[in-house]
């Protein structure tokens, strides 16, 4: 699924109006009557609806909005944040038709003094600004968007929450922004719901379709993706009747040292569930009987050293390789790293310590074999390309990093982002909070890995691998909680997600 700038999705509207061919003034029916739909189904008439409306189309749309409810027997009022005199003719056309109803409660708010109170089981309906605002809130309408955040009400923003900007916020003042619970977004998310910054905003966000033309939507180029069901389905590989386990793949996890042995099972365990035909194990030589008493299915080959990882060793007999997870950054495991960088010809996934070496090292970056997968969380991002001011920027640095550097990077998060060295960007929407937990992101490295040594390309390795994790992760949570999921749980629903993705995609 495309997701678009604001400016993209300007065009888009254009593109469609001119197409299909309907009047902007239906386009903002079609609209509303989806907020409408949304609004009705969740709550009852018995709620008092607060609509506070802007002057552009944004507030064009809380006017039908509020014109659909009161017809429909609900409580409304609308409160327009008059900051101006101009107003859009779509705006006014609402106005006419809410006037002519003759129900709602129309009010011009020219002073913060005329703010209205709110209770608690209001419901306020936020149509100040839209997705098109360039600059920060200030003066009457700053003024209004501070008195919603201090209000208990729910709120429910159109769009966009007033005050944020569809992309990079950094020059954005975060107190004139609306804090909504839920943020009712036509047709696309807003790229700035993808950072964790702006993650008190929009709240829990959906995506309402208006019937925007797809010819227009597949005309409008965009290096942005948010992955969906329908994205993951065609990728996955069948497995067919006479297939054997050399079908599928022979990897090699080099993980683990002394007291981190368990990062090697979690990973290893996570290749297996996901399908690889053989993994072998290289740890350090303390880790062999933790390894074969724990994971029968895994074959292991001991470093030289007792404690850590030194030498790889021949690499031929692999399929794709990993490294990272536990291996610590001691001298010799560094210097393994740099030999595995400078002879690897087959496809690799580098985490945890692997990155942490590398940052270590930065002239090493220009070593990594091209498709190398790095899987970094933010602070490992962080020490291998820089600081970042904030999750706009840091996408950036990592948009530029990929380019560089030839590889795919996939940026660890609430909408993991994975970037191509050709500037594609694609957010995950699977995952949840309970997989903020140790040994997570070591199973992705298994996952990565299992996919790779199975002949996936290293782009749809990290797409179906985050997408993969993030809804194994779902799964588990769904048959819990989110504060007991550990590392293992999603291990185990690893076979479940799967399914999941055949059974949507039928």
């Amino acid at each position: 699924m495309k997701i678009f700038t604001s400016e993209q999705i300007r065009e888009i509207d254009a593109l469609t109006i001119q197409s299909e061919p309907i009047s902007s003034i239906d386009l903002m029916e079609r609209a509303a009557g989806q907020l409408y739909k949304w609004i009705t189904a969740k709550f009852n008439r018995s709620e008092h609806i607060f609509v506070f409306a802007g002057p552009g189309n944004n507030g064009g749309d809380g006017l039908a909005l509020a014109r659909m409810l009161s017809e429909s027997g609900y409580s409304v009022e609308v409160f327009y944040v008059k900051f101006t005199e101009k107003t859009t003719s779509d705006w006014e056309l609402n106005r006419k038709r809410l006037g002519k109803s003759k129900i709602t409660t129309f009010n011009n708010l020219t002073s913060i003094d005329q703010f209205p109170v709110l209770a608690s089981d209001d419901i306020v309906v936020d149509a100040i600004f839209g997705s098109g605002l360039t600059h920060p809130v200030d003066g009457l309408a700053e003024q209004v968007i501070e008195q919603i955040n201090l209000s208990d009400s729910i709120k429910i923003s159109i769009d966009i929450p007033s005050g944020l900007f569809g992309e990079d916020n950094s020059s954005n003042n975060y107190n004139s922004i609306v804090k909504a619970d839920f943020t009712l977004s036509f047709q696309f998310p807003k790229i700035s719901f993808m950072f964790g910054d702006n993650a008190p905003y929009p709240g829990e966000w959906l995506v309402l379709p208006i019937g925007l033309d797809n010819n227009a939507i597949r005309k409008v180029d965009s290096p942005y993706r948010i992955l969906r069901n329908d994205d993951i389905v065609p990728l996955l590989k069948k497995r067919n009747t006479f297939d054997h386990k050399g079908n599928f793949g022979h990897g090699l996890l080099i993980s683990g040292s002394y007291g981190k042995m368990g990062a090697a099972i979690l990973g290893a365990t996570a290749a297996l569930r996901t399908g690889i035909g053989l993994i072998t194990c290289h740890v350090p030589s303390c880790g062999v009987s933790i390894i074969q008493s724990t994971l029968p299915e895994a074959m292991v080959k001991a470093d030289k050293k007792e404690n850590l990882i030194s030498e790889i060793g021949d690499l031929d007999a692999y399929n794709a390789i990993g490294m990272g997870p536990g291996v610590g950054t001691e001298p010799e495991s560094q210097k393994a790293l740099f030999n595995l960088l400078t002879h690897c010809k087959k496809p690799l996934v580098l985490d945890a310590d692997a990155l942490n070496i590398l940052s270590l090292n930065k002239e090493w970056r220009s070593l990594l074999p091209a498709g190398t997968i790095l899987t970094p969380h933010p602070k490992e991002f962080e020490r291998l390309a820089g600081k970042s001011l904030n999750g706009f920027q840091r996408l950036e640095k990592q948009i530029e990093f990929s380019g560089r550097y030839n590889c795919i990077v996939v940026l660890k998060g609430a909408h993991t982002s994975v970037t191509t060295p050709e500037g594609l960007v694609a957010f995950n929407s699977t995952g949840n909070p309970g997989m903020a937990t140790g040994g997570s992101g070591d199973v992705l490295t298994g996952i990565m890995l299992s996919l790779l040594a199975q002949g996936y390309t290293p782009y749809n390795t990290a797409v179906l691998g985050v997408y993969l994790h993030g809804l194994a992760g779902d799964i588990a949570a769904g048959e819990s909680c989110f504060e007991s999921i550990i590392a293992s749980d999603i291990i185990n629903c690893i076979g479940k997600a799967f399914n999941s993705i055949r059974d949507n995609g039928n």
